[in-house]
């Protein structure tokens, strides 16, 4: 797989002008004009930039990570360094909204540059993008034309202050708009949890559990189409609790039904829920219940 260390080397392979700063491209087509294509189709390839991209409208699919997404409505979304993205010829941009691009050198030394880190959404797939309303979008756009300025006028040593402030911004209103978009997509959420105690039960059903272990949180996340960041604050909005809490809830019922077997020993019934270390299992038996299994079980047998 390819991989483009510079931000110039990326735009110069997409087919793209080359950036007015090393490590900081603009291309904005919010008023009149267009974006400048890229080029037409390209296999898997990664990079060490940032992305933050709103399209008004695309016809075909773009692959990004492990997820096919086809833009028929405008959706800003995020691309964190090292994602793979892949499109093809049937992909078709309408060149309007904007495109920035940043090399991830570019926040050293500012507080960005670890506030960055913070935002689940670089983590997203793209169909989880976020669809903004036209008073959102507006508003990203008023920011968006506030760093394409600073882009454009000659660059002075106030000029990366003033686009990394503008930046820091955008990303704050992001996270709010994305506040919003999981309190009205409480369809979404509650689906979701379903699927996720869905996999669960098959899962355990099936004997994968004695076969495999323990799933991770990625691999329910692949098995339900989405990213693993999306899953946990996704439920975590609408239940208060991540996915790994979720999990481990489910082990602990899981658990308390064993625990009802006299024969087996505390160790046994770690195993059987795919714990390696029984007192892993025990310790997060007690943090979750308050009791230890061993006092659950003699609190069953005295009801």
């Amino acid at each position: 797989m390819q991989h483009f260390k510079t931000l110039s080397a990326y735009l110069d392979y997409l087919e793209l002008p080359s950036p007015e700063h090393p490590m900081l491209s603009v291309f904005s087509a919010i008023g009149q004009g267009f974006l400048p294509c890229p080029k037409e189709s390209s296999p898997p390839i990664t990079n060490d930039c940032y992305s933050i991209s709103f399209k008004k409208f695309v016809k075909g699919d773009l692959n990004y990570g492990r997820t096919k997404y086809d833009f028929t409505n405008g959706a800003l979304f995020f691309i964190a360094p090292r994602q793979v993205l892949q499109w093809d010829e049937n992909v078709v941009f309408e060149q309007k909204g904007f495109s920035i691009n940043f090399h991830e050198d570019f926040l050293k030394g500012t507080e960005l540059a670890q506030q960055i880190k913070k935002y689940g959404f670089f983590s997203y797939t793209v169909n989880e993008a976020l669809h903004l309303s036209p008073r959102e979008e507006k508003q990203i756009e008023s920011i968006v034309e506030n760093i394409e300025i600073e882009y454009q006028n000659n660059q002075d040593a106030f000029s990366k202050d003033i686009i990394i402030s503008q930046l820091s911004t955008l990303l704050k209103y992001a996270n709010r708009f994305y506040e919003r978009q999981f309190l009205h997509r409480k369809e979404l959420s509650n689906d979701l949890l379903e699927q996720f105690i869905k996999y669960l039960e098959d899962y355990f059903e099936s004997g994968q559990l004695q076969e495999n272990g323990i799933p991770s949180i990625e691999q329910i996340a692949n098995q339900l189409s989405v990213s693993q960041r999306y899953l946990s604050d996704t439920l975590k909005k609408e239940t208060g609790k991540t996915s790994t809490e979720h999990l481990q809830l489910y082990l602990i019922d899981e658990a308390k039904n064993i625990l009802l077997n006299p024969n087996k020993t505390i160790s046994e019934v770690a195993y059987e829920l795919g714990f390696e270390y029984p007192p892993y299992f025990s310790r997060l038996f007690k943090n979750k219940e308050g009791i230890s299994p061993t006092a659950y079980r003699e609190n069953y047998k005295l009801n």
